[in-house]
C-alpha cells in the first residue's frame, strides 16, 4: 500500500539544491515519520523536532494515524510488507519489536554512544537477535490517579487494594451524586476491546497473583482461579462505580470524564498528569497519583510496561537523515522536551536527576522505581504471535466484563485457543 505524498517526487529526484550563503542546505531532505500520537503529543511535535530541522536543514513531516495501537500496528504491517519507501521512520510500541524487526535498520552502531545512558531493560526490549531495531523515546507505566480533595472530604484513605478502591469509589460517588453531580463516577479506566484492555487486564490479573497470561518461559498460565477472581471483581464495577460505557473507553475517553471533574479515580498513563494540571482542567491542583492497587495482602502492584520507540525503515531512501533524526528523538534534548511538555518518562537515566524535570513534572522521578519493576506484556515469549495472543486475551476479557459468560469459562476457552495458536512452539 503506497501513499501519494505530493513532495515524494522531489525527494526521489535528489537532494534539494537550495544552499544558503553559509553553505547550509535550506531543505536537504524531507523525512516522513508515521506516528499514532494524538492531542498534545501531536501538537508539540513540531517544537520538539525544530532544533534538529534547524541544525540539519531537513524538514520532518508527520503522517498521523488512528489513536488505537491495534489499528496502527495493522497499517504498519501493510506498509512494511509492501516494502514502501514512503515512510522513513516509524514510531513503535514497546511490544512490536519482535514482530517488525526484519523491516528495520539495525541501530546498534549508530547509537553506540547513546545506549550506555539508557536503562538496560528498555534497550533489551528493542533488541532482536542482537540487533537494536528501535530507539526508545519515552517509557511508560500507568498510575492510579485520585482526587485528593475528595478523599479528604469523605475521610477516605488512598486505596492500597482493589477492594479498598471499590469501597472508596462507591462512597465518593454516592456523596457527589447526592450533592447534585448526577454524572459523577467512582472509577474510570480503559475497557474497550483493544490493546489497552490487555494492559489493564494484565495489571488486574498480575496484582491478584494470577500470572502474566503467558509466562517468560512460554507457559500459558492465564486459566487459573486468581485470574478469574480478578476479572469477576472488575465485572462488578461496570454499571456501579464505572459507567457501562467504560467498555468502549480508551485512554482519552477516560481522561475526558476525569478532567471535567466527573470521577474520583482514574487508571491512566503519565501523559494525563500534565493535561490534568492545565489551566482549562477542572481538576487542576486537586489530584495526585499512586501505584495501582493489589488484590490482597501479599500480592504486588502491577503496572504494564509501556513506551514508544523510533525505528528506521530499511526501505527508506534517506536512511542517513532518518538515522540522524532517530538519534535526536531518542537523545537527551528531545527526551527532556517531552518530559517537560508532555510528562513522558525518559529512558535516559540522568534525566531522572534533572532539576527542571523534577520541578515541572514531579511525577517523573516518582515513577522511576515503578516502571523499573513494571510487568511486560508477553511479546517476548510469544514472538510473532503476540498480536493474536493479545487479541484473543482482550476479547475474552471484554466478553466477561460485558456479561457474556463467566470469567472461569472464558479463561478456559482462552487457554484452549492459545494452546492451538502455540502449537509445537511459539
Amino acid at each position: 500500500m503506497a501513499i501519494g505524498f505530493k513532495n515524494r517526487a522531489l525527494r526521489s529526484a535528489g537532494v534539494v539544491a537550495l544552499i544558503s550563503a553559509f553553505g547550509t542546505p535550506l531543505l536537504a531532505e524531507e523525512i516522513f515519520i508515521v506516528s499514532g500520537a494524538t492531542g498534545s503529543d501531536l501538537q508539540d511535535f513540531p517544537a520538539i523536532v525544530k532544533p534538529w530541522e534547524d541544525k540539519t536543514g531537513n524538514k520532518v513531516t508527520v503522517v498521523p494515524m488512528p489513536s488505537s495501537t491495534s489499528d496502527q500496528f495493522g497499517q504498519y504491517r501493510l506498509w512494511l510488507a509492501a516494502g514502501s519507501s514512503d515512510i522513513d521512520l516509524y514510531q513503535t510500541d514497546v511490544i512490536w519489536a519482535p514482530q517488525l524487526a526484519e523491516h528495520f535498520v539495525d541501530l546498534s552502531e549508530a547509537a553506540k554512544d547513546l545506549i550506555p545512558t539508557e536503562f538496560p531493560s528498555i534497550i533489551q526490549s528493542q533488541t532482536v537477535n542482537g540487533k537494536l531495531v528501535a530507539l526508545p523515546i519515552f517509557t511508560d507505566a500507568p498510575a492510579l490517579y485520585y482526587r485528593k480533595d475528595l478523599l479528604e472530604k469523605y475521610g477516605v484513605e488512598v486505596p492500597k487494594t482493589w477492594d479498598e478502591l471499590t469501597a472508596a469509589a462507591q462512597k465518593i460517588q454516592d456523596g457527589e451524586r447526592a450533592a447534585g453531580s448526577a454524572d459523577f463516577w467512582g472509577f474510570v479506566w480503559q475497557g474497550n476491546a483493544y490493546e489497552g484492555l490487555t494492559c489493564n487486564a494484565l495489571e488486574w490479573i498480575k496484582s491478584f497473583g494470577g500470572g502474566q497470561i503467558v509466562e517468560p518461559d512460554g507457559t500459558i498460565s492465564v486459566n487459573n482461579e486468581k485470574a478469574a477472581k480478578a476479572l469477576e471483581t472488575v465485572k462488578g464495577w461496570v454499571g456501579t462505580i464505572s459507567p457501562e460505557g467504560v467498555l468502549a473507553y480508551q485512554e482519552e475517553e477516560a481522561r475526558g470524564v476525569w478532567q471535567t471533574g466527573n470521577a474520583a479515580f482514574m487508571r491512566n498513563w503519565p501523559y494525563a498528569y500534565a493535561l490534568g494540571n492545565s489551566d482549562d482542567s477542572a481538576v487542576k491542583g486537586k489530584f495526585d497519583v499512586t501505584t495501582l492497587p493489589i488484590g490482597a495482602e501479599g500480592d504486588s502492584s502491577a503496572a504494564t510496561l509501556g513506551g514508544w520507540n523510533i525505528a528506521v525503515s530499511k526501505y527508506s531512501k534517506h536512511q542517513d537523515a532518518a538515522i540522524s533524526l532517530a538519534l535526536y528523538l531518542g537523545g537527551p534534548e528531545a527526551q527532556k522536551m517531552r518530559a517537560l511538555m508532555e510528562t513522558h518518562l525518559p529512558t535516559i537515566q540522568a534525566l531522572y536527576d534533572d532539576a527542571d524535570i523534577a520541578a515541572k513534572a514531579p511525577i517523573i522521578p516518582q515513577w522511576k522505581n515503578v516502571f523499573l519493576n513494571a510487568v511486560p506484556r508477553p511479546s517476548a515469549p510469544t514472538l510473532g504471535k503476540y498480536n493474536e495472543v493479545s487479541s484473543k486475551f482482550w476479547s475474552a476479557v471484554h466478553e466477561t466484563l460485558a456479561g457474556n459468560g463467566s470469567a472461569a469459562d472464558n479463561l478456559a476457552g482462552l487457554e484452549a485457543d492459545l494452546t492451538d495458536l502455540k502449537g509445537e512452539a511459539w
